[in-house]
């Protein structure tokens, strides 16, 4: 099996953020990359902990009631899906949130 040419990319964003519609945007983000660019390879992982540029520190904390933990959406697939989806995520989530870098796949992307 031949390694396959893909992009990984990766969305930094937290619990209860909206996007313009005031929708949940992890769920917007998600079903935008799986009903409409049907792209490989989708995972939501929720963090503990994690901040920002701005240092505001959301933590998984007993105390607090109102917490709004980091969450990271990662997919990947191949670079043209991922060029033609980027521009909207980008559109979806303020500048520096979203990292992307190409890699090597073992298995068929289909």
């Amino acid at each position: 099996m031949s390694a396959k040419s893909v992009t990984m990319v990766r969305v930094y964003i937290k619990e209860g953020d909206k996007d313009s519609g005031h929708h949940d945007l992890m769920r917007s983000i998600f079903k935008l990359l799986h009903e409409q660019h049907k792209v490989h390879g989708v995972t939501v992982f929720r963090g503990v902990a994690g901040f920002g540029s701005k240092g505001e520190v959301h933590a998984d904390d007993l105390l607090r009631l109102n917490v709004h933990l980091p969450l990271v959406l990662e997919f990947f697939d191949e670079p043209e899906v991922v060029e033609a989806v980027l521009p909207r995520i980008q559109e979806m989530v303020p500048p520096g949130h979203i990292v992307y870098w190409s890699a090597q796949c073992g298995c068929a992307v289909d």
